[in-house]
């Protein structure tokens, strides 16, 4: 069987920053309180008009770009995301249409802070089991548009940015590129981090009184979500290296998702490994779900973090619950 390995990386960011200082203009916070909980200093917001799947498609352009393949090559789209533009259809569609791909399959993926590397674990499958030779993998997240920004708000509305990442999956040499992806959940913790409404479970699913209880905001019980992703982040990044009989010590970089920089410090602490080794991007752009780890691994590329023959692990861990690590050999 043939590898897989990513070809080319892309990011997109609207040019709109939020500073911790313009959110105490809508809630009762401080610099000081967002900072020492959550590490985030600033984020990007979208201008009105503008969905997850416009920003997907200018982090698609850039990796199909970096890839050297011609946009025609794609053959196949994984979109990840937790805020499509429309409750349907999903976003893989709206992208493959900006980007004039003739009829290609696009497949949505929904496991919300995992999404990406559940969507690279799809596009390595079908490129090492040569159903496809190209497969292009978006993370891409509108959040602003969906958080309470007033006081009652303010836990979980400090950390959310807008942002988009992509890669390009192609065929490797066997034992190059991805080495393995690893997936876990655990449903019976869904409900300490969801989004209640609109919901097809209600009837109707979306209402006044819904409306009016909050219940269209996000949800988070924050001391068990750090609980959990500092114990299952360093458990599935041992589980992806000891699948490949490598240790801790072969690990040239950790790329997490960027939910909070005090879970990326934990994380790094209970490895056992340099800070410097574990790369950290939250400070200025959030927790932007799906589109994390593609935007912090297009920034490991550029700034030259990432060297041929380097071992990469990108871990995340979310809603869900979720987690998830993919190995790469760079």
């Amino acid at each position: 069987m043939r590898g897989a390995r990513i070809l080319g990386t892309g990011r997109a960011l609207p040019q709109r920053v939020v500073t911790n200082a313009d959110l105490m203009k809508s809630m009762d916070t401080t610099e000081e309180w967002i900072v020492q909980r959550t590490g985030v200093r600033e984020r990007r917001f979208v201008d009105p008009g503008t969905g997850s799947s416009a920003l997907g498609t200018e982090a698609a352009k850039a990796a199909i770009a970096a890839s050297g393949i011609a946009p025609g090559k794609i053959d196949f789209i994984v979109f990840a995301t937790v805020s499509p533009d429309w409750f349907f259809p999903g976003g893989g569609v709206f992208v493959q249409d900006k980007l004039g791909l003739p009829t290609i399959g696009a497949l949505d993926v929904r496991t919300q802070c995992t999404g990406f590397l559940y969507g690279l674990s799809v596009a390595e499958a079908y490129v090492k089991g040569g159903f496809f030779d190209h497969v292009l993998v978006i993370g891409s997240e509108v959040q602003s548009t969906g958080l309470d920004m007033s006081t009652a708000g303010r836990d979980v509305s400090v950390i959310f940015g807008d942002g988009a990442g992509a890669a390009v999956v192609g065929p490797a040499e066997p034992g190059k590129g991805i080495l393995s992806s690893h997936m876990h959940a655990e449903g019976k913790y869904a409900k300490d981090l969801m989004l209640e409404a609109p919901a097809s479970i209600e009837h109707p699913r979306l209402s006044h009184e819904m409306i009016d209880a909050g219940r269209h905001y996000p949800k988070m019980n924050g001391r068990y979500v750090f609980t959990h992703a500092v114990r299952r982040l360093p458990e599935v990044i041992r589980e992806a290296l000891a699948a490949n009989g490598l240790s801790m010590g072969d690990l040239s970089l950790v790329i997490p998702h960027q939910a909070n920089l005090r879970i990326t410090q934990a994380v790094a602490a209970a490895l056992q490994v340099p800070a410097e080794k574990v790369f950290s991007n939250v400070e200025k752009y959030g927790n932007t779900t799906a589109a994390s780890i593609p935007i912090a691994l297009d920034e490991c590329v550029e700034q030259g973090k990432i060297r041929e023959g380097d071992l990469v692990c990108l871990a995340a861990f979310g809603s869900g619950f979720t987690w998830a690590s993919t190995l790469l050999r760079w």
